[in-house]
């Protein structure tokens, strides 16, 4: 297929670029990013767009998706699939499939789970919202992009199932590291802790796939200085979305929203930006209870 790919950051670099290995033809566009390997960058984001089967973006927020796709879809041609691969906000997801369908092109909002090293894999998870025939159009570059795709539903749905799943993720890992620094003061070594608890009640992702503890469980950013694979600052965006969302639909978020707090205060008003949203256990292992 011809592919445009807007957004080439740490994500969307290593996803064009397996388009490409993959034998797409993929034009991408950037404002600060070199080529991948394999893509040839056009001159501007409508110029990605032009004569493209898909066009991907992969942008930092709904803000700026919905001022790209005002720019992109006028030059798409009728019937080509407009692929969102950002985290952003539900309502940003379903105006910019409205915005497609006025100008008869369709829309996919298919946010990914993995990191940057999913992306360079190819072993994305993919969460999908729009229409059954813009998914079996897109469905061959997912299968290159990523090892699993989930159709959620309609527009908007692939981003209510990313900030469901990412409100989780900040729970879980910020009650890990208290765990974890509990563990330190009541003199429980953090292997014991780990062994016991991979295989016990307690055990979630965050601990046996991703552990905030270095030189425990599977290799991590935390046996690389906190190096971020996912960086607290996204994590915050995430469970700013997921509360956002929550106050829209009137859901009650009681824990999402103390995640939310200690992201905040981490990445805002310490040292956590720029470190992976692991670096909760060294901030709690180095202080006492108030």
């Amino acid at each position: 297929m011809n592919i445009g790919f807007i957004g080439l950051g740490n994500m969307g670099a290593p996803m064009a670029a397996n388009l490409a290995t993959a034998g797409h033809t993929v034009t991408g566009y950037d404002m600060a990013t070199p080529a991948p390997e394999g893509v040839t960058m056009a001159d501007d984001a409508a110029s990605a767009a032009r004569g493209a089967d898909v066009v991907i973006t992969m942008l930092p927020n709904g803000t700026i998706l919905q001022s790209v796709a005002a720019d992109i879809i006028p030059a798409m041609t009728p019937g080509a699939v407009l692929l969102d691969c950002s985290t952003v906000d539900v309502d940003s997801a379903r105006a910019v499939a409205a915005m497609a369908a006025d100008h008869g092109c369709k829309a996919l909002d298919a946010p990914v789970s993995g990191g940057i090293g999913g992306a360079s894999a190819g072993t994305l998870t993919f969460m999908v919202g729009g229409p059954d025939d813009a998914l079996a159009t897109a469905m061959p570059l997912f299968d290159v992009m990523g090892g699993r795709t989930v159709h959620c539903g309609p527009a908007g749905n692939g981003q209510a199932a990313k900030i469901c799943n990412n409100m989780i993720l900040g729970a879980t890992m910020a009650v890990t590291c208290e765990a974890f620094a509990l563990a330190d003061k009541l003199g429980l070594d953090r292997q014991a802790m780990y062994d016991v608890v991979s295989t016990s009640s307690g055990q979630s992702w965050s601990l046996t796939t991703y552990c905030p503890a270095p030189g425990v469980g599977p290799q991590s950013p935390a046996d690389n200085g906190y190096k971020p694979g996912f960086a607290a600052e996204l994590m915050l965006k995430d469970l700013g979305l997921a509360l956002q969302a929550a106050e829209a639909v009137d859901a009650p978020t009681p824990v999402g929203t103390e995640a939310l707090h200690q992201y905040t205060v981490f990445v805002e008003q310490e040292d956590g930006r720029g470190k992976d949203f692991s670096a909760l256990l060294p901030r709690l292992a180095g202080r006492g209870r108030n």
